[in-house]
């Protein structure tokens, strides 16, 4: 039990830094990468991460997201393009026990190699924002609640008459 809450923790945790970019605040506020090298990605062809997002926030993680959109659509990257065209976001209707909204991000297909790091894709399209979007973006967040990817072993939805 209590290995599990430890390997809960840790996997949230990890989750939050790559998603985040593995962002620091210096003293001079500005947002600096640890992680340059390193890219979010994921293994298999589907991806689900489940995040908590306060209540009075939601707003804010939904404009955040539009962002992350707009940000991979105008990319010379044809790879952010495809990134965008498999890329969902999910808002749970049922609040959790504490009151937070979750938010599933739904991502088929898995773009191969591809970094989903969501700050360095902000940072990339709107450089001039960077301070912003990352105090907007950490501030709407309550916790990290799952990752789970794989494959696709059964597609109900390609029907072929």
């Amino acid at each position: 039990m209590i290995r599990s809450a430890v390997r809960r923790a840790i996997v949230a945790a990890f989750v939050m830094l790559a998603m985040s970019g593995g962002l620091t605040q210096t003293a001079a506020g500005n947002a600096q990468s640890e992680t340059a090298a390193h890219k979010f990605t994921f293994d298999g062809d589907a991806a689900l991460l489940t995040v908590a997002i306060k209540p009075d926030k939601t707003a804010d993680f939904e404009r955040i997201m539009t962002k992350v959109r707009q940000a991979l659509l105008q990319s010379p990257d044809p790879q952010r393009k495809q990134q965008a065209a498999g890329w969902r976001v999910m808002r749970v209707n049922k609040p959790l026990a504490d009151g937070n909204i979750a938010y599933v991000h739904v991502i088929h297909p898995v773009v191969k190699d591809a970094d989903y790091t969501i700050m360095r894709a902000l940072y990339e399209a709107f450089p001039e924002e960077r301070q912003a979007l990352y105090d907007t973006y950490r501030g709407a967040f309550a916790q990290n609640l799952s990752l789970a990817t794989g494959s696709i072993v059964v597609d109900l939805s390609n029907v072929r008459p």
